[in-house]
C-alpha cells in the first residue's frame, strides 16, 4: 500500500476516533501464537458510530478508503482520508462487499435480491438474481475466487427481517452458495447449509470457508463455520472447522498465513488453519464483518466501524 495512502488512513482514524477506556481491545488468548497475530496490548480505535447495522467492509484504496455497507440505513459509505461519506444511497439495502480482480467492487444486495458490479462510470451491471428461472433469496456475502470467479451465499436473511429488504415468500427452494463465472450465469454450489453467510478461501483456494447461521432464525438450527475442499472448480462434502457455542458465524476473512478471521457475537475470533482456536479480539457489541488491510483490521460491529493493528 502507498505511504500516503497509509497515512491518510492513519489520519482519518486518528480524527475519527473517540474511543473511551471501555473499547480498549480485551485480546483473549487462546494459543501462545496469537501474539504473532496481534499484540495483547492493541487498543480498538472507534472509528464511526452512526449506523443501524454496519456491514461488508472492504478495503478498497482506489475506491477512497473503506468501503462499508449500513444495511437497514439503505446507504453504502466509504471512510477515508476525508472522514466518512455517502458512497452510494440508497443501496438497496446493500450487505457484503468485494473486489474483482479487477478491483470493482462487488455488492450483495437485499432489496432487490441480486448481486451487482460497479463499473469504472458508477454504473452497475447485474450479475446475478436469479436461478434456475426463480429470484434468489437475498444475497447476503462474496468473495472472488481463486480463478475470478465470484463466489457469494444466498440465505433469507433479506426477506424475513423488515428492515433489511422486502419481505417475501422465498422463491428457491434452498439456501445455497453459488459461483458467477460471468455476468448472468449463476451455478449452483452447495445446498448443505441452512444459512450460508459469510465465506472466505483459503490463500491457496483449495478450501471454501462457509459460516452456517441457521440458529439466528432457529435456535435449533446450525452454529458453526464450515470447511469444504475445492477441486476442479466443484465443492467437497462439508467438515466443521470451528463450533460455535453461542450466537451464529457471520462474516469470514483468511490472511495470507491461512488463518482465519471469524466475526461472532463476542467479538472476532481467530482460528490456525488447521482449526485450532488462537484466541479472540472483543468488540463492544456484536461483531458482523471484516476487513484485512495491511497492518490493520476492521471490523463492522453493530452500529460502529473499529479497527485495530495486525502484527500479521
Amino acid at each position: 500500500m502507498p505511504e500516503l495512502n497509509r497515512r491518510a488512513l492513519l489520519g482519518a482514524a486518528l480524527a475519527l476516533a473517540a474511543t473511551p477506556p471501555a473499547s480498549a481491545a480485551i485480546i483473549r488468548a487462546d494459543d501462545p501464537r496469537l501474539e504473532a497475530v496481534v499484540d495483547p496490548q492493541a487498543r480498538l480505535a472507534t472509528l464511526y458510530t452512526d449506523g443501524r447495522w454496519c456491514e461488508g467492509p472492504c478495503w478498497a484504496p482506489a475506491l477512497g478508503g473503506l468501503i462499508f455497507s449500513d444495511v437497514k440505513a439503505n446507504r453504502i459509505l466509504v471512510l477515508g482520508e476525508d472522514g466518512v461519506r455517502s458512497f452510494r444511497a440508497p443501496s438497496d439495502n446493500a450487505n457484503g462487499n468485494t473486489l474483482d480482480p479487477q478491483g470493482r467492487l462487488v455488492t450483495c444486495e437485499h432489496r432487490t435480491r441480486r448481486v451487482v458490479r460497479r463499473e469504472t462510470d458508477g454504473s452497475l451491471t447485474v450479475l446475478a438474481d436469479r436461478f434456475a428461472g426463480k429470484r434468489l433469496n437475498s444475497p447476503n456475502d462474496a468473495v472472488a475466487g481463486p480463478d475470478g470467479a465470484i463466489w457469494f451465499t444466498d440465505p433469507v436473511f433479506g426477506i424475513t427481517e423488515p428492515e433489511e429488504g422486502i419481505q417475501t415468500v422465498p422463491e428457491q427452494g434452498a439456501r445455497r452458495v453459488y459461483r458467477i463465472p460471468e455476468p448472468g450465469r449463476v451455478e449452483a454450489m452447495t445446498d448443505a447449509l441452512d444459512q450460508p453467510n459469510g465465506l472466505a478461501f483459503s490463500p491457496d483456494g483449495r478450501i471454501l470457508y462457509v459460516s452456517e447461521a441457521g440458529a439466528s432464525l432457529n435456535p435449533e438450527g446450525g452454529r458453526a463455520i464450515h470447511a469444504f475442499s475445492v477441486e476442479g472448480g466443484r465443492l467437497g462434502r462439508p467438515r466443521v472447522f470451528a463450533a460455535i457455542e453461542a450466537g451464529v458465524p457471520d462474516g469470514l476473512k483468511v490472511d495470507a498465513a491461512g488463518r482465519v478471521f471469524a466475526a461472532c457475537i463476542d467479538g472476532v475470533r481467530i482460528y490456525a488453519p488447521d482449526g485450532t482456536p488462537l484466541g479472540r479480539i472483543a468488540t463492544p457489541t456484536v461483531a458482523g464483518n471484516l476487513a484485512l488491510a495491511p497492518g490493520r483490521l476492521f471490523i463492522a460491529a453493530s452500529h460502529a466501524i473499529h479497527a485495530i493493528p495486525l502484527r500479521a
